[in-house]
């Protein structure tokens, strides 16, 4: 059983100018088999919550904390956050080149178990992932993301999340770049993750139309640098109705 825990969590964002608070206190408990959605606006913070979790380097935690089943995520290394069982599918997946898929995914998951897996299930593993994506037996020899369509990147990232199997997942902006029936795959491929129902995540999205195919356990606005409301599957629909305009007047006018 998987909990995240984000508790008044602060991180600073690293430019020439030096650092720029963008997370103003940040709380979130993810408990097992719960799906969480955050949606916000463009610069609202969102991928910084990711990255800051993640532990990218760029992204300096000023106060807070984040735990994983009790583990203290932010006195760790990045490698040591996802062999705790932290996963992020990023927004903009890197291209490696000259690494073959399979390569990857192989390292990857010895890295996490601390032994190589099988190499005749490990076959089969991969194969049955990448056909639960749509995607065919060749990709597994193709660099990553080398040459990748945008809907390949992202099925990619789903595949790798039913190998790796982590306790948690945050998912940032899956849906970009999708279309209407990669959507469906990844969308899919999400919710054959959480079916296992011991696995917390979080969903991070601009757009409600992903979440006519997975079904949040809550939806979070988040404007800011912080969660400003909370709420069920209607908050979505509000939001798909009203837009952001709301909640970005009231951010703007407690700025002033």
């Amino acid at each position: 059983m998987s909990t995240l825990v984000i508790t008044d969590l602060h991180a600073d964002v690293l430019t020439e100018d030096g650092p720029k608070q963008i997370l103003k206190g940040v709380n979130l408990t993810i408990n097992p088999g719960e799906i969480h959605a955050i949606m916000g606006p463009n610069g609202s913070g969102k991928s910084t919550l990711a990255y800051a979790i993640a532990g990218h380097p760029k992204y300096e935690i000023t106060t807070g904390s984040v735990t994983l089943d009790g583990v203290e995520l932010t006195e760790l290394s990045v490698d040591e956050r996802a062999k705790a069982g932290l996963y992020l599918a990023m927004q903009y997946p890197v291209e490696v080149p000259g690494v073959s898929v399979s390569n990857f995914l192989r390292t990857a998951k010895t890295a996490l178990d601390g032994e190589a897996p099988k190499l005749r299930h490990w076959v089969k593993d991969v194969e049955k992932a990448l056909e639960g994506m749509q995607l065919d037996k060749s990709f597994a020899s193709r660099s990553v993301n080398e040459g990748f369509s945008g809907g390949e990147k992202k099925r990619h990232e789903i595949a790798q999340l039913e190998l790796l199997n982590p306790k948690a997942a945050i998912l940032d902006e899956t849906d970009s770049g999708l279309d209407i029936d990669a959507l469906r795959v990844v969308s899919d491929g999400v919710n054959r993750f959480a079916e296992k129902g011991d696995r917390a995540m979080v969903l991070i999205t601009h757009y409600t139309r992903i979440l006519r195919y997975i079904d949040p356990t809550f939806v979070h606005v988040f404007v800011d640098g912080h969660i400003v409301e909370s709420g069920g599957r209607e908050l979505a629909d509000k939001l798909e109705a009203n837009g952001y305009e709301e909640y970005t007047k009231a951010a703007a006018a407690a700025a002033v």
